[in-house]
């Protein structure tokens, strides 16, 4: 039988940054409520935590860069809304944000999750952001905490 490695979900003083798109807040902030809430039930304490607020989800990528470069974080959690609308606008932006937190974690070496929303109306945007389809703020930082656990096994 093989060696299984992969993180546990009990936080053992991991620092965290999340990073918050104001764009479509109402349902960011259900989202960064859902990511706090989870980091604490996983043992995480407030002194280990900060949030960064940015514009929006087009922002989030070289923010989670510059926060991951910093060496203060041992993960990083995006969290972002974007809506499809009339208009290509969202593609680009859903596209991007994306891409450039992708390109933060695989530049910086460090977890960076990818907690941003991209709905096609504001109903699905709700469902995801604590409704029926329960939240995918928590989800993100469950990740966050599983990852730095298993970044700590591998080294």
């Amino acid at each position: 039988m093989p060696r299984i490695l992969e993180g546990g979900l009990v936080d053992k003083g991991g620092r965290y940054a999340i990073v918050a798109g104001r764009f479509n807040e109402f349902i960011v902030e259900k989202l960064v409520a859902g990511a706090v809430g989870a980091l604490h039930r996983h043992g995480a304490e407030d002194a280990n935590i900060d949030l960064v607020r940015v514009p929006g989800a087009f922002e989030l990528g070289v923010t989670c860069k510059k926060l991951a470069d910093s060496g203060d974080y041992d993960a990083i959690i995006a969290l972002g809304c974007v809506i499809r609308g009339g208009t290509a606008h969202f593609d680009y932006v859903a596209g991007e944000a994306a891409k450039g937190v992708a390109a933060a974690g695989m530049a910086s070496g460090i977890p960076v999750i990818f907690g941003v929303l991209t709905t096609e109306n504001l109903e699905q945007a709700i469902d995801r952001a604590g409704g029926k389809m329960g939240n995918k703020g928590a989800e993100a930082a469950v990740s966050a905490v599983e990852m730095v656990d298993l970044f700590r096994k591998l080294q």
